[in-house]
């Protein structure tokens, strides 16, 4: 007797609708991720100048008298003494009137107005210190009567 098989069915498993299903989720995990944003396009506020709504009145220039007894004195203001050689005060007035100048996009210029009988090398330390501030607009004056 011969047995008669029965024809076995393969089982088969659709394809199309799990490559649907796989693209369906890549697509979703990919709309919902958040991109990793690199370094250079993280936003930062660096510090800076800001622009004023009002114009400020910055004098032109600065005028520094160098009396014979060796004080400094800036525009009425005495900011030196005679033994003073580094002459902290005035470094940093020079360098905030650069900063303003730069700021306006001007130049900063500085009035040198010497005593006849006043000390060369006093004359010297005062430009030192406007190269020190970055001054390089520095004039010389003849001293009026009223000063000498």
């Amino acid at each position: 007797m011969q047995l008669r098989r029965k024809d076995v069915q393969t089982v088969e498993m659709q394809m199309g609708p799990m490559i649907d299903m796989v693209f369906l989720l890549l697509v979703f995990f990919m709309v919902t991720a958040k991109p990793i944003k690199p370094e250079s396009d993280i936003s930062m506020a660096l510090p800076g100048t800001v622009a004023q709504e009002q114009s400020l009145e910055i004098p032109d220039e600065q005028q520094i008298y160098v009396s014979p007894d060796g004080q400094i004195i800036l525009n009425e203001q005495l900011v030196a003494a005679p033994g003073d050689v580094k002459m902290p005060q005035l470094v940093t007035i020079l360098q905030r009137f650069k900063q303003a100048a730069d700021a306006n996009k001007s130049q900063a210029l500085v009035t040198l107005n010497v005593a006849d009988d006043s000390n060369h090398q006093r004359i010297v330390d005062v430009l030192n210190v406007c190269a020190e501030a970055g001054i390089t607009g520095v004039t010389f004056t003849a001293p009026t009567d009223d000063e000498g």
